[in-house]
């Protein structure tokens, strides 16, 4: 298929998106506020399609670290890790993420994106084999394309099928390094470890587990280290990688191990030869937000009781979830048409969320990804389940005057708007008072 053609296609399919409404990959956010609003289209909105987890990005610590690291040191690398990329701030920020996971080795690389392609291009050799999760992010999938091994799909978390695959690979002569994530993305699911780290022991030697940790870090386990903590399996977890984008709320990615000579990686992956170096603010940021999220495990308390709240209160009012309470809450819809029609009407009323629709998601599912954050109040979750209910009844997804939905206030005709605003400029007045104490 020709340039022409790939572009008459991506045209023919957002065409309906924006036959319907608006085009998701066309919004401006005007301005942002605060971890949870922003202004989009001149009027304000509750942001509940973020992965600002622990709502950190307006962190005054993080973002005081963030100002000084750019004075001092300027505004860019301009090089690579390899050539004059490499800061003291870079080498201290891997030596803090090992030290966090209690791992020997890390490495740093520029994005979430990069650190998936760079491990697993570097990972995967010639006569390698990679198992990856059938619902693996684009990045793994993308990766897998660009190595030299061959690529094995099992079943969305699936020991039995995984174990199934490595079996029909006994005596071959090449590693087999499988692939998962700790969440996944689109349905807040979270894989089963601890039954993959014991398909990974019983496979025997040259096998290898890599956990992609990031919608997990900051999010699961005792300390924040994700779901290969969680499930108690850190030993067993080869490679662990993980992002900024997410908790730390920056830009970056990473990965840590304890396998032998594992430095030596820097030397042959080439996304981390060959792209320039995270920015010193950049480094600054991660590494004060690494900070807070060690000094306040509280955050990580909200987050879940926020989750807990909004997953119970969209079941109850009769949308179908996602199957576990998770920051990632999935909002299941029968038709790529009626996902559109229900974003569209929730940005009207002052909520944005994540439009979801195939070939992007697994098995063909069309579904909203909404995304919850330690800084939502319980007041704006409230809110945010009002719209879902009045909107929900209206496009006849829920039925309307559900026990549950009744006790929500039901926020139409742009009021949700208004009472975004109005809360914004009560707390800007309690920001300003709080300055002048």
């Amino acid at each position: 298929m020709g340039l022409k053609d790939r572009i008459a296609a991506v045209e023919a399919n957002y065409g309906r998106l924006r036959a319907l409404g608006r085009d998701p990959s066309r919004l401006e956010f005007q301005n942002v506020w605060s971890p949870t609003e922003a202004t989009l289209e001149g009027r304000p909105m509750m942001l509940f399609g973020t992965n600002n987890y622990l709502g950190l990005t307006f962190d005054p610590n993080v973002l005081e670290a963030a100002t000084a690291a750019t004075r001092a040191l300027g505004s860019g690398t301009t090089g690579s890790r390899i050539a004059n990329g490499s800061y003291g701030g870079h080498k201290a920020l891997e030596a803090e993420i090992a030290r966090f996971y209690a791992k020997q080795h890390c490495i740093v690389f520029s994005t979430g994106y990069v650190a998936n392609i760079g491990m697993i291009t570097a990972l995967g050799g010639k006569d390698d084999v990679l198992l990856i999760d059938a619902d693996s992010h684009a990045s793994i999938y993308d990766g897998c394309k660009m190595a030299d091994a061959e690529t094995i799909r099992f079943r969305h978390n699936s020991p039995e099928d995984l174990a199934k695959k490595l079996r029909r690979l006994e005596g071959h002569p090449g590693d087999k390094i499988i692939i998962v994530e700790g969440i996944y993305s689109m349905l807040g699911d979270t894989a089963p470890l601890a039954e993959f780290a014991a398909v990974k022991r019983e496979a025997g030697d040259n096998v290898y587990l890599m956990v992609d940790e990031a919608h997990s870090l900051g999010v699961l386990g005792e300390s924040g280290r994700g779901q290969c903590q969680a499930a108690h399996v850190e030993d067993d977890c080869d490679f662990i990688v993980g992002t900024f984008s997410k908790s730390v709320g920056t830009i970056g990615g990473y990965c840590v191990s304890n396998v032998e000579g594992f430095d030596w990686i820097r030397s042959f992956c080439r996304p981390y030869m060959f792209t320039a170096s995270m920015t010193p603010g950049t480094v600054s940021t991660a590494r004060a937000a690494f900070r807070r999220m060690a000094e306040r495990p509280e955050l990580r308390a909200k987050l879940w009781s926020n989750s807990a709240a909004l997953f119970r209160g969209l079941g109850d009012l009769g949308f179908e979830t996602g199957p576990e309470v998770s920051p990632v809450v999935a909002v299941k819809l029968p038709a790529p048409e009626v996902a559109v029609a229900l974003w569209n009407r929730l940005i009207d009323e002052g909520v944005y969320t994540n439009i979801a629709i195939p070939p992007a998601t697994p098995n063909a599912l069309s579904l909203l990804r909404v995304s919850v954050s330690a800084a939502h109040s319980e007041a704006q979750i409230e809110r945010a389940l009002g719209v879902f209910a009045s909107v929900g009844a209206e496009l006849g997804i829920i039925e309307p005057g559900t026990a549950r939905g009744e006790r929500f206030q039901v926020i139409t005709g742009g009021a949700a708007a208004k009472e975004a605003g109005r809360t914004r400029t009560a707390q800007q007045g309690s920001a300003n008072a709080a300055a002048t104490r």
